[in-house]
């Protein structure tokens, strides 16, 4: 009776009712353990197996309930992320450990089996539950405003990592019936190795930390690495990749760690800053650029824009002539204003007077060298608005107007020509 002093009060007089039970029913004595054992295994899994409904249909729903009339929200997202129905498997889990000792209290070889199984299965759901733990203060330290844009997804991930490396050891060295301290000797003389094939895990959370810590990208930011063709919004920083969502909608994944070993550009600056650059060029023939008369003078100060200009340029201009006296009948001699010096000026002027463009900020219309092309006269200046559709809508107004605007003085655009101007040239000749 050595066995039932291990057992305790309850499993004693479950053993004996059962044995009573089965020798009234007039079988041998021969047969009383191998029936009692099945008959007592069948009851346990039939009592685990209610045990498991019963935490699973009432308590979890109470759980929920008590969480969905809380006004806090980690409860919810406790129930969201399934941390109660993981702890429900405990239940009947601990209630067959209790038991089997019981049933099988004549068969050791199989009593040790069965709770070294049970131990590790233990292990796994407890692992499933701090995972899911984890994963819950994931969502509630993401959710905070200083730590929307942070990659802490990869300090999770690494947890999650660690907390499943941990909880495999202890699962083996219930398994195996060695100590843990055995297979952690035993990772050590397996670093080289794990290593090799936890590389890029490894070098997924170094490049997440020197992300972090310099701040080079959060998410929101709109980066463009052209090396992997990402132009777009970060959505997600993790352990091993930088998932970017590109304009036309496509994901790009990157690797982490790429964004500490190759260049990219982040446009944050932009978005923070009070304007959004515009950098563009028109070309004009040089053929078209001349010296202006008196009389076409005259007609651009009826230019609202250009009155002023013109009039201080006027009266500069005159008192140079006046100071060095020269030929005034030929258009060369002396200062003159050129149609393409007004346009630039014209230029200036209506950007000034563009509510869209921060006047606060770098504005200047200059001449660029001449190109085969012509002569670059560079638009350079920041709208106000840096939504990237306004924007574009600002842009494309702006030089609407000033292409429209080359004509009043003299100026002609230049085009590559087409082949329906070279067949025109032929035809005309």
């Amino acid at each position: 009776m050595e066995e039932l002093a291990n057992i305790g009060t309850v499993g004693k007089y479950v053993i004996e009712q059962f044995n009573l039970f089965l020798i009234k029913s007039g079988l041998s004595d021969s047969w009383v353990n191998p029936v009692r054992t099945i008959l007592l295994f069948i009851s346990v899994i039939l009592l685990s197996l209610i045990l498991w409904w019963i935490t699973r249909k009432i308590l979890i729903n109470i759980l929920h309930k008590i969480a969905d009339r809380s006004k806090t929200t980690w409860d919810d997202y406790l129930v969201e992320k399934r941390f109660f129905a993981a702890i429900a498997h405990l239940v009947p889990l601990f209630f067959m450990g209790t038991f089997v000792r019981i049933v099988f209290i004549n068969y050791p070889s199989i009593t040790k089996f069965l709770i070294k199984s049970i131990d590790i299965v233990i292990i796994f759901v407890v692992a499933v539950a701090i995972v899911r733990f984890l994963a819950t203060f994931e969502k509630i330290l993401s959710e905070k405003e200083r730590l929307k844009d942070k990659p802490i997804q990869s300090y999770f991930q690494l947890g999650k990592i660690l907390v499943s490396g941990f909880m495999i050891i202890l699962g083996l060295s219930i398994a195996t019936g060695q100590s843990p301290l055995y297979f952690l000797t035993s990772l050590g003389a397996m670093t080289a190795i794990l290593l090799l094939i936890f590389k890029d895990t490894i070098l997924g959370f170094v490049g997440s930390i020197q992300l972090a810590a310099n701040d080079m990208v959060r998410i929101g930011d709109w980066v463009t690495m052209e090396k992997y063709g990402a132009d777009g919004d970060v959505i997600e920083i993790n352990l091993a990749t930088v998932k970017v969502q590109n304009f036309d909608k496509t994901i790009t994944t990157i690797p982490t760690y790429s964004f500490i070993s190759d260049s990219f550009k982040n446009w944050r600056g932009m978005q923070q800053s009070d304007g959004r650059r515009i950098k563009r060029s028109i070309n004009i023939e040089i053929n078209s650029v001349c010296f202006f008369t008196n009389e076409k003078i005259k007609e651009l100060k009826k230019i609202n824009l250009l009155t002023d200009y013109i009039s201080l340029k006027e009266k500069e201009i005159d008192a140079y002539n006046t100071a060095y006296p020269h030929n005034k009948e030929v258009l060369i001699n002396g200062r003159r204003q050129t149609n393409i010096g007004i346009y630039r000026a014209y230029i200036t002027e209506y950007l000034k007077h563009n509510k869209n463009i921060n006047t606060d900020m770098t504005l200047m219309v200059r001449q660029l060298a001449p190109t085969p092309l012509g002569i670059p006269v560079e638009v350079y200046c920041f709208s106000k608005i840096k939504d990237w559709t306004v924007y574009e809508q600002i842009v494309a107004d702006l030089f609407d107007h000033l292409f429209a605007a080359t004509s009043y003085f003299d100026l002609v655009i230049y085009e590559r020509p087409s082949g329906n101007n070279i067949l025109s040239a032929l035809n005309d000749n």
